[in-house]
């Protein structure tokens, strides 16, 4: 998946797969997707003024997560 850099402090990189509904995030830490994503919800964080703050109060707990390799 193709993932767009993102001016962040937690964020590096963000991609989403509409045909899927994965969102896949670029963290400092490691990369991650996010399952069943609508894209109104992917949207909504690329418009965010806080990538970091839509992503935890919008994601983070409400969509299931794995680590990529």
């Amino acid at each position: 998946m193709t993932r767009t850099a993102v001016t962040s402090s937690n964020l590096r990189s963000v991609g989403y797969d509409p045909a899927s509904q994965t969102l896949e995030i670029e963290f400092k830490n490691g990369v991650y997707q996010y399952a069943d994503v609508p894209l109104e919800v992917y949207e909504a964080l690329m418009a965010s003024t806080s990538l970091g703050r839509y992503f935890i109060q919008n994601i983070k707990d409400a969509y299931s997560a794995s680590k990529t390799a």
